[in-house]
């Protein structure tokens, strides 16, 4: 069974006529005839009465699955013949609060000036709202930690940061060059609000060598790194940063970061989407415009 013969079919069934659906689709009558034919064999029935041309019962079944069966072919060639022309459209993304002020502007920029047709839109929001929003259609793909073991989703790696200590001048860990992550007390730190995989992924950090874990003496919420930071400053403790959140920093405020030892702690960022996803195109150019936004940022930084 081929496409081409599926064509036949309906313009058999539309033009009730051989003669008809033979020129309609370009080809003479015989042939147009043979592939039937073959069709016919496939399929183990007739699909056509010949005096007058009408379909049979089971031929209207099938010319009507045939149809759908078509529609969905264009819609697929559709697709890539978009590809292939220059990118343009929009382009909706989600992207988690802990990266966005680090990444975004850079981001937007180049790819604004790479690919003038193309729409950038971009919703902040945590890990569980850019998942429903994917899986709802409201979005194209996300941009978040990993790995998320979702399995109606597709994640393409991007980049792994290093996380670091955030350190007031006034705190015991302050007098250490590097750190361990038993070093820092997960009651004595700033964390994210729940919702946020950073503050997991923190929490996990510290406590796992701990028996006896406890909570964070602080109760401030929020999803802002810059809050947490300036809650440092402002009022003593730590708190941990991504290695993008550093290229904000002033020299004094640079003063206040401590690595950890190796193995150093890090998240890996990487880009979701559906399983079945177009603008596959742009999703690349924005995997590779991201990518090189990371790159330049740490290269800066060092």
């Amino acid at each position: 069974m081929t496409i081409v013969q599926l064509e036949y079919l309906v313009a058999v069934d539309t033009y009730r006529s051989f003669n008809k659906a033979a020129t309609h689709c370009f080809v003479t009558q015989p042939t147009l005839s043979l592939q039937l034919q073959k069709l016919e064999d496939v399929l183990g029935v007739k699909l056509f009465e010949r005096n007058p041309v009408v379909p049979t019962k089971i031929g209207t079944e099938i010319i009507e699955k045939a149809r759908l069966l078509l529609d969905d072919y264009y819609r697929i060639r559709e697709v890539a013949q978009q590809e292939q022309r220059a990118l343009a459209g929009e382009l909706h993304i989600g992207v988690i609060t802990t990266l966005a002020p680090y990444l975004i502007p850079g981001l937007m920029s180049r790819f604004r000036n790479k690919h003038p047709g193309v729409k950038l839109v971009i919703w902040e929001e945590t890990t569980a709202q850019i998942i429903h929003k994917i899986k709802q259609g409201v979005i194209d793909c996300g941009i978040v930690s990993t790995p998320l073991n979702e399995s109606q989703l597709l994640e393409h790696p991007l980049f792994t940061e290093k996380l670091v200590a955030y350190v007031d001048t006034t705190s015991p860990l302050a007098q250490k060059k590097t750190l361990k992550p038993e070093d820092i007390d997960p009651a004595e730190i700033w964390v994210l609000n729940e919702g946020h995989c950073l503050r997991d992924e923190v929490l996990l950090m510290c406590q796992k060598k701990r028996e006896h874990p406890e909570e964070p003496t602080y109760a401030f919420h929020t999803g802002s790194l810059e809050t947490l930071r300036r809650l440092v400053d402002e009022n003593g403790g730590a708190t941990i940063l991504p290695e993008l959140a550093l290229t904000q920093l002033n020299k004094e405020q640079q003063r206040k970061i401590r690595p950890f030892k190796a193995p150093e702690p890090t998240r890996s960022i990487g880009i979701i989407t559906p399983k079945t996803f177009v603008k596959r195109r742009m999703i690349e150019s924005l995997k590779q415009e991201i990518k090189e936004v990371y790159e330049t940022a740490v290269q800066d930084h060092a």
